[in-house]
């Protein structure tokens, strides 16, 4: 999963941008409002961490431009404005969650698993697909009972696919929610994963979940879907 994370105060900034990223997530950062505002423009991203008070735009002033232009991506507010007034109002404006500075970032993990879940229309934690199933808040894949290891980019890379079942998803779309814009890595990376993600998932197992649309990308697939085709 994607995140833009946007907050002026460089210390905390880089200290939460290193342990979203050591928790699986590709994470853009930035200092002010206007690079948040340009970032949330130019990419699609699966929830946003805005801080209130930024150079430039404000984080209100970021939630309301986005509103206008009907880009839905959560957005929780971190803020050392406490008052109930000020957290309704942020609320109201736009924003989907409220944290007050400072904050634990196990609970910041939490808040952001929630905002992603309910953006997806997903009431719980697991993510299913026929016989495998995927816990976003204690990080475990099973399939059919049997406990399968991931790395942090294959876990990301799964969750992604098992929030889009039965849609083929291109290579650019699935780079887009994978990597930051920092990130420069060979042509073949995302077919290096899926192959990686194929070997742990689908083998052994006579239903392949992973399938391939030739000319497209990729596409998971949950057993009984294989059975309709």
């Amino acid at each position: 999963m994607r995140i833009l994370f946007a907050e002026d105060e460089p210390d905390l900034n880089r200290i939460v941008t290193k342990k979203l990223t050591e928790a699986g997530y590709s994470v853009d950062s930035c200092l002010n409002g206007d690079d948040a505002l340009y970032y949330l423009q130019s990419t699609d991203y699966d929830a946003a961490v805005l801080d209130i008070m930024m150079p430039g735009l404000s984080g209100i002033e970021v939630v309301r431009a986005i509103r206008a232009e009907k880009n839905t991506v959560p957005v929780l507010f971190l803020t050392a404005r406490d008052s109930v007034r000020d957290r309704v109002y942020g609320l109201d404006v736009g924003a989907d969650d409220y944290l007050i500075k400072p904050f634990s970032f196990e609970e910041l993990l939490a808040r952001i698993r929630v905002m992603i879940r309910n953006g997806g229309s997903r009431t719980g934690s697991v993510l299913e697909a026929g016989d495998l199933l995927l816990d976003t808040s204690s990080r475990r894949v099973t399939r059919a009972g049997k406990e399968i290891d991931l790395s942090a980019r294959e876990f990301s890379l799964l969750e992604y696919m098992m929030h889009n079942p039965g849609t083929a998803l291109t290579r650019e779309k699935i780079e887009d929610h994978m990597w930051n814009y920092d990130y420069e890595g060979g042509t073949n990376v995302v077919d290096v994963y899926i192959s990686h993600l194929r070997r742990k998932i689908d083998d052994g197992f006579e239903q392949k979940l992973i399938r391939t649309v030739r000319g497209v990308g990729y596409m998971l697939c949950a057993p009984e879907d294989h059975q309709k085709a």
